[in-house]
């Protein structure tokens, strides 16, 4: 199963709607958004254009709505707001999802999870610690790094990261 972790995407919509065009394109059902959406409009239009299954979102520094996020996440059962930290089991993998890189580094440090994803930094890492693999898919938004997200892949256990510039 392929899954696109994506985070800091700061309503940048020309960005996000590229991104989520080419994740339809894909065929991939399942969305991983860690953090700073930024407006509830916005994560509204997304779950719209995103023709998957699931838009799991967990909150980001600069997601101050947090009533207009759940107001958007009844209108539509797609979305699923997590909080602060998501936690999925997907293929027998233990998936855990922030966008505080501190928070993301503890639970890595736990070794309770077989991937951890986050944001916040808006630069793209993949780092392992013990047997947990972390992974930060950039900004979508374009914000000091190039535009970026990742699909990952549960079969292979392994994340390619997209250059938004290169779909």
């Amino acid at each position: 199963m392929k899954i696109a972790i994506i985070s800091d995407s700061h309503d940048n919509w020309p960005d996000i709607e590229k991104a989520i065009k080419y994740i339809n394109k894909l065929k991939i059902r399942t969305i991983i958004h860690c953090g700073d959406v930024c407006a509830p409009a916005v994560l509204a239009a997304m779950a719209k254009i995103f023709k998957g299954d699931e838009l799991h979102l967990v909150k980001g520094n600069v997601d101050g709505d947090i009533e207009g996020f759940k107001r958007k996440i009844k209108e539509n059962s797609k979305i699923i707001y997590h909080g602060n930290t998501g936690k999925l089991e997907i293929d027998g993998l233990k998936i855990v999802f922030c966008h505080d890189p501190f928070v993301a580094k503890k639970m890595a440090d736990s070794q309770r999870y077989d991937f951890v994803f986050y944001g916040h930094t808006h630069r793209p890492w993949h780092e392992k610690i013990g047997k947990t693999e972390m992974l930060n898919p950039g900004t979508l938004a374009g914000l000091f790094y190039k535009a970026t997200f990742a699909i990952f892949d549960t079969e292979t256990r392994k994340a390619k990261l997209i250059l938004l510039e290169k779909i």
